[in-house]
């Protein structure tokens, strides 16, 4: 027994330096506390934006400005906008080779694992730090096959066609206050283009850092897949823990054309002063495929609802989340798909975990339109608690305007079985592992899906997280 305390004191460790770690040698140029105009301004001043894109900004900040804090959902009362850096940009150039990476910045990132991470299992990788994005690289076979793999911010400069046409048409400025706050602030952030029929081999990788105090983080992702394409995106984000909060209010924009296929990833493990507020939507053409496989580890408040627009015949999407909510936390998040063509086809499968003062909830939308004939969706979402104070909501809400429609939907909640436990136990394995073994095991469709490293690490961070070693 004393053993396995070491063990898990030394796990516990380990993890607080790999993630919880914050590196106060770095310098920064920042703007003041505080969005006003004129800190609208000075951003697209200091990246040379065209002005197309500067009043793209001004517009979003007085929608910003008009629309109340949602009330519905997780208690968003406390945060203080007046309060957070919405622009902080560490010292030095953004680089595409890791040697020329600024030796503070590039420690950082070591320690997280990204350069290693990127050697054995990613063709492309792009690291953002607060505001900006720090490195960038893509393989040359990638580059060779016309794949654009780039920062948003050099996006706007070298590719204004594509930014013009896309930017902001999937996930409009309009659509909800942190959209539009992300609009109006937006730094970093990255932007893929796979041209017609290409399929990237190997999965394309961004990891995103928050680490100064009272920091916000708003980038913005645009993928395209052109006709045919196919291409797998994976994204993981961590911060340190302060005694403040921070804000993490992202969007995500995926465009399938036809044929085309898209896997976006997301392992979310912000730290627990971290208000993580994301819009995320998918529009997808005829035959065309996205899927969302999102893991919600991290974070005081996160909500996030991946949504996919079947708009061609044939589209098929899919949401695949996890949402493990631990002491003081609150995981509310789920899926929307939206059929708007004949023959679509959707999942929506969610799994939550709660433990202690954790309150997970599942929010999902399913939309059959007139027009969607034949269409086929299913939806399942599964919550686990793990001791007797833990909590959890479902909140399904399914809009069926066809007749033909096949559509099921399954919904289960209870609690760690106690035979369970006594079972793993009688085989001379801890409460705390065997508790964590069956918290994977419900899970597992999550974490066979993923790449080998991240599967690994997520498995880890749970163990973690399940067993009281964190927090």
């Amino acid at each position: 027994m004393v053993d396995q305390q070491i063990e898990k004191m030394a796990e516990a460790e380990e993890y607080k330096e790999r993630y919880g770690f914050s590196d106060q040698t770095i310098e920064y140029e920042s703007f003041e506390k505080g969005l006003n105009e004129e800190v609208i301004r000075k951003i697209s001043a200091l990246k040379s934006e065209p002005e197309w894109m500067l009043e793209k900004r001004l517009t979003a900040y007085k929608i910003f400005l008009s629309k109340p804090t949602p009330k519905w959902g997780a208690d968003l009362g406390a945060i203080d906008y007046d309060d957070i850096y919405y622009y902080r940009q560490p010292k030095g150039n953004e680089a595409n080779r890791w040697e020329d990476v600024p030796a503070d910045i590039k420690k950082t990132f070591e320690k997280l694992g990204v350069p290693e991470a990127e050697a054995k299992f990613f063709a492309g990788a792009e690291a953002q730090f607060d505001s900006s994005v720090v490195y960038s690289h893509v393989n040359k076979e990638l580059e060779r096959q016309g794949i654009i793999f780039t920062d948003t911010d050099t996006a706007v400069k070298k590719y204004p066609e594509l930014m013009k046409k896309y930017f902001g048409k999937i996930i409009p400025a309009n659509d909800n206050k942190f959209a539009a706050l992300n609009t109006a602030v937006w730094s970093g952030g990255s932007f893929i283009y796979i041209p017609k029929g290409v399929k990237a081999s190997m999965p394309l990788n961004a990891y995103f850092r928050i680490n100064a105090e009272k920091s916000g983080q708003f980038e913005r992702t645009l993928i395209i897949a052109d006709e045919g394409s196919e291409v797998q995106y994976v994204e993981g984000c961590t911060a340190p823990v302060y005694a403040t909060n921070s804000l993490h209010s992202a969007v995500v924009e995926l465009v399938a054309l036809k044929g085309a296929k898209i896997r976006y990833v997301t392992i979310q493990n912000w730290s627990k002063n971290v208000y993580n507020l994301v819009t995320q939507r998918a529009h997808v053409e005829e035959n065309g495929r996205v899927e969302w496989i999102d893991a919600n580890i991290g974070s005081k408040i996160n909500m996030k609802y991946p949504s996919i627009f079947l708009k061609g015949k044939g589209a098929s999407g899919e949401v695949l989340s996890i949402a493990l909510a631990g002491e003081g936390q609150v995981q509310d998040s789920g899926g929307k798909i939206y059929h708007l063509a004949p023959n679509t086809t959707s999942k929506i499968i969610s799994k939550s975990v709660s433990k202690g003062s954790g309150l997970s909830t599942f929010r999902g939308l399913l939309h059959i339109a007139k027009n969607a004939e034949n269409s086929k969706a299913h939806v399942s979402c599964d919550a686990l608690l793990l001791d007797g104070l833990a909590k959890t909501n479902t909140f399904p809400y399914n809009q069926i305007n066809r007749s033909d429609a096949i559509i099921s939907h399954e919904a289960k909640i209870g609690k760690i079985n106690d035979d369970e436990i006594f079972y793993l136990m009688s085989r001379g394995i801890s409460e705390e592992d065997a508790v964590a073994m069956i918290v994977l095991g419900f899970i597992d469709d999550l974490t066979k899906v993923l790449p080998m490293e991240y599967s690994l690490e997520l498995k880890r961070l749970i163990k973690l997280d399940t067993s009281g070693g964190v927090g």
